[in-house]
């Protein structure tokens, strides 16, 4: 019996270790919300992403305060939140992905350093609190990314400076780094230009490309000759995925 009891007591031990644990996993920040019903106000941001909605993002984005921006290094991560700890609150758990960067000075310094601070797109904020509060408590937690295809791959740029801006990433989805393989040279380390974009000055016009993508927690994804030997600039392809 005492055995069993001891059994009983370390079980119990157990799963309330997991439990604390799984609360920990969460951290406090705060919400406002911009942009319009349609989210339209939302493009454009600092991660590179020209319109959230043609490259798949939706309306369930947020811009970062900049100690969670990390100088771009957020961009197309997905985070878990919940409102907390306020009348206008509900329920609702919800994944967006950080798009932008909510700059010092806005909304009366809660986007200044070294708040933690998601200026989440109208209709995101919209399922987690009552518009009308304006401004929530909320919880937050970094979770995995789940995207419908491939990688994508937005080439740009001209024949002696080739930038490219990698979205649509599923894991981790915030990129660490990216390197680009012509069908003629080996791999070459791209350098980040600005949030999600990526360049090189070396010459790959008439190259098939690959390209490798690391993410932020370490796994490494290769797509082989997404592009053909006869791509051009302005075009997106469509890779591997985590």
């Amino acid at each position: 019996m005492a055995a069993a009891a001891i059994v009983q007591i370390l079980s119990v031990a157990f799963w309330l270790a997991v439990a604390f644990q799984r609360v920990d996993g969460w951290n406090q920040a705060h919400a406002t919300y911009y942009g319009g019903s349609d989210a339209q106000g939302t493009n454009n941001g600092a991660c590179g992403y020209s319109n959230v909605f043609s490259l798949g993002y939706g309306t369930m984005t947020a811009a970062l305060s900049a100690p969670l921006f990390n100088n771009g290094k957020a961009c197309g991560a997905c985070y878990q939140i919940r409102c907390a700890g306020d009348s206008a609150c509900n329920s609702n758990l919800i994944t967006v992905t950080a798009t932008n960067l909510c700059p010092q000075g806005s909304y009366g310094g809660w986007c200044d350093s070294p708040n933690a601070h998601f200026d989440l797109a109208q209709p995101a904020f919209n399922q987690i609190a009552k518009l009308v509060a304006g401004h929530v408590s909320l919880e937050y937690q970094k979770v995995n990314c789940y995207r419908s295809g491939g990688m994508r791959f937005y080439v740009q740029g001209h024949t002696y400076f080739v930038q490219v801006l990698v979205y649509n990433v599923g894991g981790a989805g915030d990129v660490t780094a990216v390197s680009i393989k012509g069908s003629n040279t080996g791999w070459i380390s791209m350098n980040n230009a600005w949030g999600q974009n990526w360049q090189t000055g070396t010459v790959l016009d008439g190259q098939a490309l690959s390209f490798m993508v690391t993410t932020s927690d370490g796994r490494t994804v290769t797509s082989n000759n997404v592009a053909s030997s006869g791509w051009q600039y302005g075009q997106t392809f469509e890779g591997s995925q985590f």
